[in-house]
């Protein structure tokens, strides 16, 4: 019998997650020992200064809790610095455009990097291995080095869209991080070929035997300091001395008999609460999967929730959110009235631009006794900065932030940007019934609701619910994997939405999820990526 399953976007993290449970380690230990081999084998898609959303279910210790590790915008920061740099929006919400980039690549481009953090505290409260026994497989695989597999190489070679840059540019533009990731020929490695980072191994020891606080105080912090101030870098001593994680308890609410639980802001699960209130007021199941009006309500509830998400919600330290009026079922029901009255709703954007990148990356892992983690972590498409010798690049999470003040997004020092990560748990009889989560942008909180939706409405297993033909509504536009059907796309142009096909059968996020019934464990990893699920 399968006691404890772990999904996540990358085998060699699966891997590590299974030996840590093998060995004896719990759900934490396992998530967060998957999650520093993904730092090593991912090393663009995420990073110990990166940010990301832990959600944790022990249900023996009586704990549910969120560990929120967003980034924040260093203190130098100011509301109008990159007023007079607007070029444009990205049309699915996933960044702005600016002169020169440099709210995308480069020194400017970071928040204060709080992986690394988030990933001590939480084994320190919840775990029975100490970060220095986790970092060790890490550090080994930067040291020995990593196959480049498919996804990684795909990142690399992804071209410039929209005044974005081309991917390359994250491993080549500096010397410090082209002598990581590029040849003295200046060429990058090929699938299959082994990529070592000795200088990260060395970094990852020397936490593991100093401690975390080196990061944020001692040698290495001073280190990222003396860097960023020769590069003109935001980030200084007091910002990594003073950047902290947030506990929080899960945003809950009921979808179909079943509790959803998922995180607040700045994080997405508002959406996912805004989404299935609405959607509970349609039979899904009786419009049939992935069929015209199917389509259609979800679409509509997507928009729904993105034009709030625009509008409404972001770091609840700088902005009002009106929570309990987006989270009630009385809203929800005036918005599902809405969509069955016929109304379209619009996706304001500054412009409408090509897609950004959505690079980020996710482990679920749970075991028989209802004990679970959904872990998202991330360097958003990451900054293509590496302190020379220190091996490890940073995020580019100022990217996202909205350059125009006065905004619900707008730039301000010490806060954290929204980020549509949502690692959610669904609970049957209160008991874990579906852990879900993924990478990918703003389309994250659509993969996930879509598996869901798969897993409740539908009656999916894990595999099913994450390998399914899926869409995403982001803006007035619905995308559609290539295999929607072409009749379901005419039928929908047909009632007036515009469709965008995409050549590709899968696409962006990779869901990854485990489903628990009756005590029973199935898991499944979403095979647009290179990872697996497996059991233990």
């Amino acid at each position: 019998m399968t006691r404890a399953m772990v999904s996540a976007a990358q085998p060699e993290a699966v891997e590590a997650g299974l030996d840590v449970l093998r060995a004896g380690g719990n759900v934490v230990d396992a998530a967060i020992g998957a999650a520093l081999v993904q730092t090593a084998v991912d090393p663009q898609m995420c990073g110990i200064a990166g940010f990301g959303s832990m959600h944790i279910h022990l249900p023996a210790q009586g704990v549910h809790t969120f560990i929120d590790f967003h980034g924040r915008a260093p203190l130098a920061t100011r509301p109008d610095m990159w007023a007079d740099r607007i070029l444009g929006e990205c049309d699915d919400g996933f960044g702005f455009l600016l002169r020169d980039q440099v709210n995308e690549i480069g020194y400017q481009s970071m928040t204060t990097p709080l992986s690394i953090k988030a990933f001590d505290e939480a084994l320190r409260r919840f775990g029975t291995r100490s970060l220095a026994q986790l970092l060790e497989p890490a550090a080994r695989w930067c040291e020995e080095g990593f196959a480049v597999r498919p996804r990684v190489h795909e990142f690399w070679m992804q071209p410039a869209m929209c005044g974005r840059i081309e991917r390359i540019r994250v491993l080549n533009d500096l010397p410090a991080t082209a002598k990581i990731y590029t040849r003295p020929d200046g060429s990058i490695f090929k699938v299959g070929e082994l990529l070592r980072n000795p200088d990260m191994a060395r970094t990852y020891r020397r936490i593991a035997e100093h401690g975390v606080d080196d990061f944020y105080h001692g040698e290495i912090a001073h280190r990222i300091a003396a860097d960023m101030a020769a590069h003109g870098g935001l980030i200084t001593l007091e910002d990594l001395a003073t950047c902290a994680t947030e506990s929080a308890p899960p945003l809950l609410t009921t979808y179909r008999g079943h509790k959803v639980a998922t995180n607040p802001p700045p994080g997405g699960g508002l959406m996912i609460v805004i989404m299935l209130n609405i959607l509970e007021h349609f039979d899904l199941a009786a419009m049939g999967h992935n069929s015209p009006d199917y389509i259609a309500v979800v679409s509509e509830a997507m928009k729904i929730a993105t034009v709030e998400k625009d509008s409404r919600i972001g770091d609840p330290r700088f902005v009002e959110i009106p929570l309990a009026e987006l989270c009630s079922k009385e809203y929800a029901a005036r918005m599902a009235e809405r969509i069955r009255s016929g109304v379209k709703t619009s996706v304001p954007r500054l412009n409408t631009g090509g897609k950004e990148s959505r690079e980020t990356t996710h482990v679920s892992v749970a075991d028989a006794s209802g004990a679970c983690v959904s872990l998202t972590h991330s360097l958003g498409s990451s900054s293509g900065v590496v302190t020379d010798g220190l091996g490890f690049m940073y995020n580019n999470c100022m990217m996202v932030f909205d350059p125009r003040p006065g905004r619900t997004g707008s730039l301000a020092p010490g806060k954290a940007r929204f980020s549509a990560m949502s690692p959610t748990i669904v609970f049957r009889d209160d008991k874990p019934f579906f852990v879900v989560g993924a990478p990918g942008g703003t389309t994250i909180t659509m993969g996930n609701l879509q598996a869901i939706l798969n897993a409740v409405d539908f009656g999916m297993s894990a595999h099913d619910a994450v390998s399914a033909p899926r869409f995403c509504t982001t803006s007035d536009t619905i995308e559609v994997t290539n295999r929607i059907l072409r009749s379901t796309q005419a039928a929908l142009e047909t009632r007036g939405y515009p469709v965008q096909r995409h050549p590709f059968s899968y696409m962006a996020p990779l869901v990854h999820a485990v489903r628990l019934v009756d005590g029973r464990l199935d898991g499944g990893a979403d095979p647009a990526g290179d990872g697996m699920a497996m059991g233990l």
